[in-house]
């Protein structure tokens, strides 16, 4: 059996946070303000896949809620539960295709990296695990530089 998921996810940027994307740490002056490290890509991916197994979504497994344990926590951590989660109805992660929303910093050059992060988060091929990058072209939210949105869509399958 196969299934697909979507996922979104938006965080604003403001100073004084550091910026993680795609479970690595990226050199920029402003970072993404949230619950846990805000990583937008690692939130959307989360997202697509328990909404490919039919699980709700990143907030009802991991909730908000002031001082709990997801509190500043890393995002690669909530991926692999998100993993772990949907094996519990038997689905594994065939693929992952996403894109990252920003004006600033330029996210090409740590694709790669983000890759194999990710992959290895899933327990995936890197080659299962696509990044694309793009801009707003100034325009809205993302192209003022207030925030970095990101999307995704998984395939999961039951072997």
């Amino acid at each position: 059996m196969f299934r697909t998921g979507f996922g979104f996810d938006v965080h604003q940027l403001i100073p004084g946070r550091e910026l993680w994307l795609g479970g690595i740490k990226i050199e920029h002056t402003l970072g993404l303000l949230g619950h846990s490290d805000a990583d937008v890509l690692i939130h959307a991916i989360c997202d697509a896949l328990l909404g490919a197994a039919n699980m709700r979504d990143i907030g009802y497994h991991f909730p908000p809620t002031p001082g709990n344990e997801y509190e500043n926590i890393d995002s690669k951590i909530l991926l692999r539960r998100t993993v772990e989660l949907i094996a519990t109805k038997g689905y594994q992660v065939g693929n992952i295709d996403s894109t990252i929303c920003a004006e600033r910093p330029k996210i090409n050059p740590h694709i790669p990296q983000m890759q194999a992060v990710l992959a290895d988060c899933m327990g995936v091929d890197v080659d299962a695990v696509s990044i694309k990058a793009t801009t707003t072209e100034h325009l809205g939210f993302t192209g003022r530089e207030e925030g970095i949105s990101a999307y995704a869509t998984v395939l999961i399958y039951k072997p």
